[in-house]
């Protein structure tokens, strides 16, 4: 039975995060790559002929993962900003994964810290759209990003995002 591309290619993206996550930019290499998602150096460069293609493909992911994060926010209605800061502190996602791939990556490379401002260029607008308050969009942005931070070090309060609507709620939102 014949292998689905997409999935190994997929698995190779998991494998390559996942390195740059635990080990940095210099244990995510080829054969660490290749060993972590189980197949041969061959398959490996068969998908990415090469570590600068492997990371295209992570910052490409990234992006269609935001894309689609963009969406549901929209779909969220008048509870959008509200969706922003309940996800914001959500850990082990495919989106989490990518972003901290992206951040490991923008210690070395230019198209990572790009990606990441465009990351957060498109939540900003969306939540600017949906407040119409800039100012605002920029504190509940700046609000999420502290509760992922939190929540990435281990910091987390269970009790912090009901202290944040409660905020929110006096405001009106």
């Amino acid at each position: 039975m014949a292998r689905n591309p997409s999935d190994t290619k997929e698995r190779l993206l998991d494998a390559f995060d996942t390195l740059l996550d635990e080990h940095g930019i210099s244990g995510a290499t080829l054969d660490a790559v290749a060993a972590k998602a189980g197949v041969s150096k061959g398959g490996l460069l068969y998908h990415y002929g090469s570590k600068a293609e492997l990371i295209k493909g992570s910052l490409e992911r990234l992006s269609s993962l935001v894309d689609e994060d963009v969406e549901s926010m929209k779909s969220a209605g008048d509870r959008l900003h509200l969706y922003y800061l309940e996800t914001s502190a959500e850990v082990g996602t495919p989106l989490d994964r990518s972003l901290i791939a992206a951040s490991c990556l923008a210690q070395e490379h230019e198209d990572a810290k790009t990606a990441l401002r465009k990351t957060r260029e498109a939540w900003f607008n969306v939540l600017n759209d949906h407040l119409g308050d800039a100012d605002l969009a920029m504190t509940i942005q700046l609000i999420g990003d502290g509760m992922y931070f939190n929540q990435n070090f281990g910091l987390s309060q269970d009790e912090a995002l009901a202290h944040v609507k409660n905020v929110l709620a006096r405001l009106g939102l």
